[in-house]
């Protein structure tokens, strides 16, 4: 009998475990893989490590500011593409709801409306941003970046920064 009860309490611990972490996942944070050089030299500021093999930085993503969609400019976040839902992209908030936003490209202003941010990513050569598809809403952000958890050489808060952007 008692080999039963051991039996049984394995797998309600495990399922238990499971639901915590996907709740966590879900709500509180998250880790994401941040692919190509958009925002490089902030993320993924090297091709290839010391062995010549290709490593992505992985980072952690705070979800508890989706609550109020309480963001500053400088944040790093993922969000989904307004043109594919199945996309995803990183970059750097340089726009809130009012603001004026110049466009180097074409020399427009535009000014982000109620609900919406502007972002570009650090390396704008290589970066398909709001200067491709325009503002994005607020309720396509999954996350706000915070800090680098891989690789280890790389583990450390990322740093809020607006330079070169305003």
């Amino acid at each position: 009998m008692a080999t039963r009860k051991v039996l049984w309490n394995f797998p309600n611990k495990l399922f238990t475990v499971g639901v915590v972490g996907l709740c966590i996942s879900d709500s509180v944070a998250s880790v994401a893989p941040v692919r190509g050089s958009s925002m490089s030299p902030t993320l993924n500021p090297a091709k290839t490590n010391l062995m010549g093999i290709s490593t992505d930085d992985y980072v952690l993503l705070e979800k508890l500011c989706l609550n109020h969609y309480k963001f500053k400019h400088g944040d790093i976040v993922v969000f989904c593409s307004p043109s594919n839902h199945k996309e995803r992209h990183i970059k750097r908030i340089t726009g809130l709801p009012g603001d004026w936003i110049g466009n180097r490209k074409s020399y427009d202003v535009v000014k982000v409306p109620e609900g919406h941010c502007w972002v570009e990513g650090d390396n704008s050569s290589s970066s398909m941003d709001s200067r491709t598809f325009g503002t994005i809403p607020l309720g396509l952000i999954q996350g706000k970046v915070t800090h680098i958890v891989w690789p280890p050489q790389r583990i450390g808060a990322v740093q809020r920064s607006t330079a070169g952007h305003i």
